[in-house]
């Protein structure tokens, strides 16, 4: 799609946005949606830290100035999004409603809130419209880097229970990932012999970063922090944002969270369950025809999602899509998702132009 063209006479009627946290790592990609998918807004306020306040950044070919977060820079506005750490959006996302404005939050503060809505717009878009706290979240990364097509999975066949196995990229853990990553790269591509003896890579690569094991050369069974009996708050949040989003509280979730040396884009291993029947053609025609979903799949010739060719890219990507050997309600399939955009941006992008649309109906 290309640049918006609209003069700022012609934007003078539309709902005025805000963006908190415009100077992050999600930031930067909301900046570039912005300035690429179609124009819904008038003004657009990016707010940050009183550190960033003052620098200038460039969205929809204008350079617009930082402003510090403060009560007052949500005056006027209609619609605020957040992508700022929990305990901020915890402290001013209630500010921004008091002060007028709809949020739509990307941190994890309210996204198990009974009065806050859980929203992907391919899935749920309906939902965004109650939201008696003025709040709507954007799930987890991991979760939406699946639920899309399971959700188009859902309306045609009915899903019962989901077994599931990410391979998450470091970049879920932020800027300190990334960075951990590829320092540990750099520090063991020399020596060709690494990885051959228990410990070498752990003594090779020093800081660990915000990870418990080497990433670099290794995988590592852990994303999230302690929860009970063993679980990670990561897989618990598939399995509860799942169930919120698809209406479903009973739906059966297991999840098991791995951590993998890939920059950005999540991947992950899904055996689903289904009340109908169904057959591998019949799942990816659904999938084929679902918005935000492109099926991938002819192993014959090497075609399937992963993470190197998905990364940078708004849909989900599915492929290895097969019926269970010894269930016919069953299938498995592998899907990719960058991270940043589809599982956190665009997302918040997406819900934000349904409050626009509403805004202006």
């Amino acid at each position: 799609m290309s640049a918006p063209t609209d003069t700022a006479a012609a934007r003078a009627g539309r709902p005025t946005l805000a963006v908190v946290g415009a100077t992050g790592a999600v930031g930067t990609v909301m900046l570039d949606l912005l300035s690429t998918r179609e124009d819904v807004w008038g003004e657009i306020r990016l707010i940050a830290s009183p550190r960033s306040a003052g620098r200038r950044l460039r969205v929809r070919d204008e350079d617009v100035e930082v402003l510090a977060l403060a009560p007052e820079v949500f005056d006027g506005v209609d619609v605020a999004m957040f992508d700022v750490p929990d305990e901020v959006s915890k402290e001013w996302a209630p500010v921004a409603v008091e002060r007028g404005a709809i949020v739509v939050d990307n941190s994890g503060a309210f996204r198990m809130d009974a009065d806050v809505p859980l929203v992907v717009p391919e899935v749920n878009a309906a939902a965004a419209r109650r939201r008696p706290r003025g709040i709507i979240s954007n799930p987890n990364c991991t979760t939406l880097s699946m639920i899309v097509a399971i959700g188009a999975l859902h309306r045609a066949f009915g899903v019962r229970e989901l077994v599931v196995a990410s391979y998450q990229a470091a970049s879920g853990a932020g800027q300190s990932g990334i960075d951990a990553l590829q320092d540990q790269l750099a520090k063991v591509a020399s020596d060709r012999n690494l990885g051959s003896r228990a410990g070498d890579v752990r003594a090779a690569v020093g800081d660990l970063g915000p990870f418990p094991a080497p990433l670099a050369l290794n995988v590592v069974p852990w994303a999230g922090s302690l929860k009970d009996d063993g679980w990670s708050s990561e897989e618990l949040k598939v399995r509860n944002e799942s169930r919120k989003i698809l209406g479903l509280p009973e739906l059966r979730v297991t999840a098991t969270c791995v951590r993998v040396p890939v920059i950005t884009t999540h991947s992950l291993s899904v055996h689903a369950v289904f009340e109908q029947e169904l057959t591998a053609a019949s799942a990816r025609e659904v999938l084929a025809s679902a918005p935000g979903v492109v099926v991938s799949d002819d192993p014959a010739k090497a075609e399937f999602p992963t993470p190197a060719d998905v990364v940078g890219t708004d849909p989900t990507w599915v492929g290895r899509i097969r019926r269970s050997l010894d269930d016919p309600h069953g299938l498995e399939l592998f899907l990719c998702g960058d991270n940043l955009r589809k599982g956190a941006a665009l997302n918040t992008a997406q819900i934000a132009e349904l409050l626009a649309e509403e805004l202006t109906a």
